[in-house]
């Protein structure tokens, strides 16, 4: 008897959603998202490719910007099979396993670009507050460290939300509103007490997310006010611009992520078609972006991808 409540109340899989109401067009929806994906792949590939293969690009800069390319790569491969597996051959279900590794990796590799975010901030910081102390500050033993640091706060903070939620029992209706698995609609779904994991997800949304946009903030203050105190107009203008890339990145990727997870917390009976646009534009538009606006802004980086293709 008790084997026969298991299987009544403990699902087997999560179902995942495309755009409800919009099942016949699936396969139709799928060719831009398609395309992003192609063109979030193709991109970052290419500025890896460029990277490596330019002696003069190994500069802590470029080095920060490969790491954010290898990153949006992980990204666009984690939610890749999930999301092109709904709009091509309706497969919705996915096991509880494979849904709880699918969420680990998302917020792992999240997690890593918010810090490779907040060294790219460091590296502007440093670049236009103290120049001549720049080579020997971000040297390549240094930036090898910082990586480091990077994916073990990661791995760190990350483990254990599969593991929490691998405790639960499920017995809800295990319907996700997207077509990934993500922490805070995951434990939701759960029919036990899931009060550790409304405070340690919450925690390290606050230490981590959250402190690394404070710093980052905080870097731009300080940048902000050594550019108004040069005297050339000109020279204030050429500081501020190697800055633009960062700042837009920075918005592309914090703005959708935190009206995400407000989402979650505090809106729960918000129209599923937001979240789905949200969830949408949160794992695919900075990797989709990311390379665009470095390719566009950073002159080194354009005359390169020009001297790819018309050689």
């Amino acid at each position: 008897m008790p084997a026969v409540n298991d299987t009544k109340f403990q699902p087997a899989v999560f179902l995942l959603t495309g755009i409800p109401g919009m099942e016949d067009i699936h396969v139709w929806i799928s060719i831009p998202l398609c395309l992003m994906y192609v063109i979030s792949i193709l991109g970052n590939s290419l500025i890896l490719f460029i990277i490596k293969t330019d002696p003069t690009l190994h500069e802590p800069m470029y080095i920060f910007l490969s790491i954010l390319a290898i990153t949006d790569l992980g990204l666009s491969l984690s939610t890749l099979p999930t999301t092109l597996g709904i709009y091509w051959f309706h497969s919705r279900e996915i096991s509880h396993d494979a849904c709880f590794a699918q969420l680990f990796f998302i917020h792992l590799l999240t997690l890593i670009e918010s810090s490779v975010l907040l060294s790219m901030a460091f590296d502007r910081f440093v670049a236009i507050c103290n120049p001549l102390r720049y080579a020997s500050i971000l040297t390549p033993p240094t930036i090898s460290k910082m990586g480091l640091v990077f994916l073990l706060r990661a791995v760190t903070l990350i483990l254990p939300l599969p593991i929490l939620l691998k405790q639960h029992r499920y017995c809800k209706e295990s319907i996700l509103s997207n077509s990934y698995c993500l922490h805070q609609e995951v434990m939701t779904m759960a029919c036990s007490n899931i009060r550790v994991n409304i405070i340690y997800g919450f925690s390290i949304t606050i230490s981590s997310w959250g402190l690394d946009l404070l710093l980052i903030l905080l870097s731009y203050v300080m940048i902000l006010k050594s550019v108004l105190s040069i005297a050339c107009h000109a020279k204030r203008l050429k500081a501020l611009n190697t800055c633009v890339s960062h700042v837009c990145v920075v918005l592309l990727f914090y703005t959708p992520d935190i009206a995400l997870s407000a989402i979650h917390r505090f809106a729960k009976n918000s129209s599923p078609i937001l979240l789905i646009v949200l969830g949408n534009i949160y794992m695919l538009v900075p990797p989709l972006m990311n390379p665009i606006v470095y390719s566009v802004k950073t002159e080194a980086i354009r005359v390169r991808i020009i001297k790819v293709f018309y050689k």
